[in-house]
């Protein structure tokens, strides 16, 4: 590891925009304050990764993400050997940083990543708190300030690829959704600048995809991709086209369900 790192590039710097849906900010405040692990669960774009920055800036914490995969090994969360003109060095990996250095690592998509690969967390998530560094031959001592979180969308995974009991109960949960209807238009109002009749047609639309999951459809529309078609809608694409585009093209290749949403879409912007 290289004696020039420096944490603070880690530490958000703007505010990020969030809006509470409940008493989550007080809930994670209080695990943070206890420094339990806490798992984030809800459909894709409801908000997860968003609540976990607004959370690591307002506590003034370093965030470290990991967008997890299904080709990531345990090296690259802990560190390995690199060689370099002197020869060999240690490099410390995301989760080793974060347990270091007191930053919140946050493993996005957890259950994406191998089941063998996850084991390597269980250490950090009980009494323990430590990193065994096997290949270094260390063990690292996890920094008074360091948190783990993980996330994954349960609704979106199959018998092979799911949490063991044995990880998700070194966790505290905390279940997301997407928001109701009236603060998901605020959202999109303040995030893109488009006016709340607007944010709301937007709203209606994905509320007629969300009904057809599970019909259909394995997920719905979610927040972030309202955005985008609000985004769109500001460049001066129309509502229809820019709705088309970021709300059904992206979540379904049948046909039709294609033609079903882009009714729904006519019939809003009639």
């Amino acid at each position: 590891m290289s004696n020039t790192f420096d944490i603070k590039q880690y530490h958000i710097k703007q505010q990020p925009f969030y809006q509470p849906q409940s008493n989550e900010v007080e809930l994670y405040e209080a695990a943070y304050a206890a420094r339990l692990p806490v798992m984030l669960k809800g459909p894709t774009g409801c908000g997860k990764s968003r609540f976990v920055e607004y959370m690591a800036w307002k506590l003034g914490k370093p965030l470290i993400t990991v967008a997890c995969n299904e080709d990531m090994t345990a090296s690259d969360l802990v560190g390995r050997y690199l060689l370099d003109a002197n020869g060999t060095r240690w490099v410390d990996g995301p989760l080793t940083l974060a347990a270091r250095h007191g930053a919140i690592c946050y493993l996005d998509e957890v259950v994406e990543a191998r089941q063998d690969t996850t084991v390597v967390i269980h250490p950090l998530t009980d009494h323990r708190r430590t990193l065994p560094l096997d290949k270094k031959g260390e063990l690292v001592e996890a920094h008074a300030d360091f948190q783990l979180v993980i996330s994954y969308n349960p609704g979106y995974q199959s018998l092979m690829k799911d949490l063991k009991q044995s990880t998700k109960q070194r966790f505290a949960g905390m279940e997301f959704d997407y928001a109701s209807a009236e603060t998901e238009t605020a959202i999109i109002s303040k995030e893109t600048g488009v006016s709340s009749e607007l944010a709301a047609q937007l709203v209606r639309i994905a509320g007629t995809a969300r009904n057809l999951k599970g019909h259909g459809l394995d997920e719905g529309i979610s927040t972030r991709l309202l955005v985008y078609a609000a985004t769109l809608i500001k460049q001066g694409i129309t509502p229809r086209d820019a709705s088309r585009m970021a709300l059904v093209r992206p979540i379904t290749d049948d046909a039709d369900i294609r033609d079903t949403l882009d009714h729904a879409i006519d019939a809003v912007f009639a």
